[in-house]
């Protein structure tokens, strides 16, 4: 299928396209900067100018579209600006992508359209899933909000099918070897302390994952797809202990339902992507992080829960030391 990658050189449009033209796929990455990926034909451009998204889509003729590009991190730019670009991204790349009669297209919103990070916020019920009420609590959670309501619009007006999903924090591969994270941190630390991993709700995803339900999203029927969204996270928890044992020190927001998050199981629920899709991740912070590091993390929990009867353990970096 021959696939127009928006974001080709961001932390997620890298994997997402180059693991789509690994599977077979003719990827063209559209991005203001090219990064050299592996059988990828990138090309620069601003997609925010509608006048050359046009153009790009007359001459690739796609027929599916990824839509990743836009500003990615909340408060890494001005409220107003994250607002207006990846709400006039999102409704560009759309309108271009149904002039030339692409026959899906997929964009990428977030698991911020929750509004976890308000300080009144309360989980309904967990696992969080696509039945939770989204309730956007900064700007860049509300375009996300946006880009959803613009796929379903779309969705509703055009014989194609459009869809979006929600991937969860996406790691990079060279985060699981040390770079750091978007906050500044690296995994092992995030690991480490359960407050650094907690703000999102301890939610994580391989950016590779995300390349592998994208391929799988293209591949299921249009009718399974279309005006539906979807959570992409990983099969777990970014955390050594259960969330079980870390919600009333760290994610109170959760309530008494988190304590069937036991061993293994994450706060956010891709039951549906497995159901409809059948695609499950392949990938976590146990198969993925140095080995070093994971026994590390590990010895550490065991040490500190040795000596306290307290229900919840802060793995702190000093007693990785």
């Amino acid at each position: 299928m021959r696939v127009i990658v928006t974001g080709s050189a961001g932390r997620l449009g890298r994997s997402v396209a180059a693991g789509l033209a690994a599977s077979g796929h003719q990827v063209v990455g559209a991005d203001r900067v090219a990064v050299g990926l592996p059988g990828v034909d990138e090309r620069t451009v601003d997609l925010i100018d509608a006048l050359a998204a046009q153009r790009l889509f007359a001459e690739v003729r796609p027929e599916a579209v990824v839509h990743l590009a836009g500003i990615a991190v909340p408060f890494s730019a001005p409220e107003r600006r994250i607002l207006m670009t990846n709400t006039a991204l999102v409704h560009t790349v759309l309108a271009a992508a149904a002039e030339v009669g692409a026959e899906r297209v997929l964009a990428a919103s977030s698991p911020t359209v929750l509004g976890y990070s308000s300080p009144d916020w309360r989980a309904d019920r967990v696992p969080l899933d696509e039945r939770t009420p989204p309730a956007p609590a900064n700007a860049y959670a509300l375009s996300k909000l946006v880009i959803e309501e613009t796929v379903r619009q779309f969705a509703r007006t055009e014989r194609t099918a459009y869809g979006f999903f929600r991937p969860c924090y996406v790691l990079s591969p060279e985060e699981w070897a040390g770079a750091p994270t978007q906050q500044g941190h690296t995994l092992e630390q995030r690991l480490a302390d359960p407050a650094l991993a907690a703000v999102s709700l301890f939610n994580y995803l391989d950016a590779r994952d995300a390349a592998t339900f994208v391929a799988a999203w293209l591949a299921a029927p249009a009718t399974v797809v279309d005006g539906e969204g979807f959570f992409a996270g990983a099969a777990d928890a970014l955390a050594v202990l259960p969330v079980a044992d870390l919600w009333r020190e760290y994610a109170p927001a959760l309530g008494p339902g988190a304590d069937a998050l036991g061993h293994g199981r994450p706060v956010f629920s891709i039951e549906k992507a497995e159901r409809l899709l059948d695609w499950v991740p392949e990938r976590t912070w146990r198969t993925e992080l140095d080995p070093a590091a994971v026994e590390r993390l590990l010895a550490a929990s065991e040490q500190a829960a040795r000596p306290t009867d307290r229900s919840t353990v802060r793995l702190t970096e000093s007693s990785l030391r």
